[in-house]
C-alpha cells in the first residue's frame, strides 16, 4: 500500500471532498473496484475528505453519480502538478530533474559507514580494516557481500567477538562486540604450578594446593615459580596437583622524566580561524586558500555529511578546518622548579595507571642533577595479587 501511495505522488493525486447520504456505499464500491483511497477524514455526517489517484478521477465520478454523491476537488498534489506550476522556470525545472536523477543514482551506493562498538569501547584502526575487508564509501550496494566482509574482519582482528553489517539506505551500519582479553586458563584436571607475572617482594603467600616455593620477604622476578604443582607425602611420595593459592607482593611502578632548565614550549593563544570546503566523495573543492595566516598552529578537521533522511546519506559533505594559533614561550627553571615539575607530571601519570589507590604503600622520589637538566624518578610501591598458572609439561 505504501509503495502505491508513493507512486501516486509521482504520477499525481487529488484531495477531494465527497458529499452525500451514501458515503459508506461509495467507499465500499471503490474498494470493490480496487480504487486506492487514503487519508479518509469525515468532516460532517454527509461529508468526507480523502485522497485518490489522478487517473481514477473519472471512475470516481461515475461511482459518485451512481451513489447520488457529489465530488469536489480541493487540492491537486504530486509531481506532475508541481512541475506544471514551475513550467515557466526552466532552470529550476532542469535543476530539479538533475537532483532527482542524482538522488536515484546515489541510492545505489554506500556513502557513509557508521561503526557502533558495544559499550563504546575503543578498537584501533577499525575503519581502515573494514575498508580493507571490502566495505568503503562509494561502493555499489549490490557488490557488497556482508558475510564475506565479516569473515575477513574476524580473521584479521582477534579483538572482535562478534560483527554484523546492516545496509539501510545509503548508510552501512557496522555493529561490533569487542572480545575481552582473557588469560590462558589451565583446566582444573591438569597439573600446573603458579609462576610470578610481576617482579616484587612477597608480603603474603597461602598455598591451598601444591608446595610453596617462596616465603614472605623474598624478592622474586617475573616467571619465577611461586607454588609448585606437586606435594610430598610420607607414604604417597611425590604427587602432582593443580596448584592453587593466594600470593600478594609489593610491586614497583617506576616512571622517569628528564626536565631541561631552559626549554621552549608552545601554548594556544586563544585565536583561531575556520576555513570551509565542499567534498564530493573524495574530491574536495576549497572556498578559501588552505594556508593559515598563523605561523604556528594546530589543525583540527571535522566533516559533516549531507543526508535527506536518517539513513540516506549523499556523497556530499561540508569540511570545516579549524586552525588554532600557538606561540612559543621560553621557559627557564632552576633546580627546585624543574624537580617539582617532573615530580608532579610523573605522579599524575602513575595515579592514572594505578586503579586501586588504597593499595599504594609507599612513594619514592629520586632526582639526579645534571649540567643543564635534572633526571626525575618516581616509584610507587603497590600491594598486588600476583601469579598465573603454568602447565606442567612432562
Amino acid at each position: 500500500m505504501l509503495i502505491k501511495i508513493i507512486f501516486s505522488y509521482i504520477l499525481g493525486y487529488l484531495n477531494i471532498v465527497v458529499e452525500g447520504y451514501y458515503i459508506e456505499r461509495f467507499i465500499n464500491i471503490c474498494k470493490k473496484e480496487n480504487i486506492i483511497i487514503w487519508n479518509l477524514k469525515r468532516e460532517k455526517d454527509i461529508s468526507m475528505k480523502l485522497n485518490i489517484r489522478k487517473k481514477e478521477f473519472k471512475q470516481i465520478c461515475k461511482i459518485a453519480k451512481k451513489t447520488k454523491c457529489k465530488v469536489k476537488i480541493k487540492r491537486k498534489k504530486g509531481l506532475p502538478f508541481l512541475l506544471f506550476k514551475y513550467k515557466k522556470r526552466k532552470i529550476f525545472f532542469f535543476l530539479l530533474i538533475i537532483l532527482i536523477f542524482f538522488t536515484i543514482l546515489s541510492s545505489n551506493f554506500v556513502w557513509n559507514v557508521d561503526i557502533k562498538v558495544e559499550d563504546n569501547k575503543n578498537l584501533e584502526n577499525i575503519l581502515e580494516d573494514i575498508e580493507n575487508a571490502g566495505l568503503k564509501t562509494g561502493k555499489l550496494k549490490y557488490n557488497i557481500n556482508t558475510k564475506e566482509i565479516i569473515n575477513k574482519l574476524r580473521l584479521e582482528r582477534k579483538d572482535i567477538a562478534w560483527a554484523g553489517i546492516e545496509l539501510k539506505g545509503t548508510n552501512a551500519i557496522v555493529k561490533l562486540v569487542k572480545a575481552d582479553e582473557k588469560p590462558d586458563i589451565v583446566d582444573e584436571n591438569e597439573y600446573c604450578s603458579i609462576v610470578s607475572d610481576k617482579a616484587g617482594v612477597i608480603t603474603k603467600i597461602n598455598a591451598q594446593t601444591g608446595t610453596a616455593n617462596v616465603k614472605v620477604g623474598d624478592t622474586i622476578n617475573e616467571g619465577e615459580t611461586l607454588i609448585n604443582g606437586w606435594m610430598e607425602g610420607k607414604f604417597t611420595g611425590t604427587r602432582y596437583v593443580h596448584a592453587k593459592g593466594e600470593i600478594e607482593a609489593k610491586v614497583w611502578h617506576t616512571k622517569y622524566k628528564n626536565i631541561a632548565y631552559n626549554t621552549t614550549e608552545t601554548q594556544e593563544t586563544g585565536d583561531s580561524e575556520n576555513k570551509y570546503s565542499i567534498k564530493l566523495n573524495k574530491f574536495e573543492i576549497n572556498f578559501q586558500k588552505r594556508l593559515s595566516k598563523f605561523k604556528i598552529y594546530d589543525t583540527i578537521k571535522s566533516e559533516k555529511k549531507f543526508r535527506l533522511f536518517s539513513d540516506f546519506y549523499l556523497p556530499i559533505s561540508l569540511v570545516k578546518t579549524t586552525y588554532k594559533e600557538k606561540e612559543e614561550i621560553q621557559k627557564n627553571y632552576n633546580y627546585e622548579e624543574a624537580k617539582e615539575l617532573g615530580i608532579q607530571e610523573l605522579q599524575k601519570e602513575l595515579d592514572e595507571e594505578i586503579e586501586n589507590k588504597e593499595r599504594i604503600v609507599n612513594k619514592n622520589i629520586n632526582t639526579y642533577e645534571k649540567e643543564n637538566s635534572v633526571d626525575v624518578y618516581v616509584t610507587y610501591e603497590v600491594l598486588e595479587n600476583i601469579g598465573t598458572n603454568e602447565k606442567i609439561v612432562f
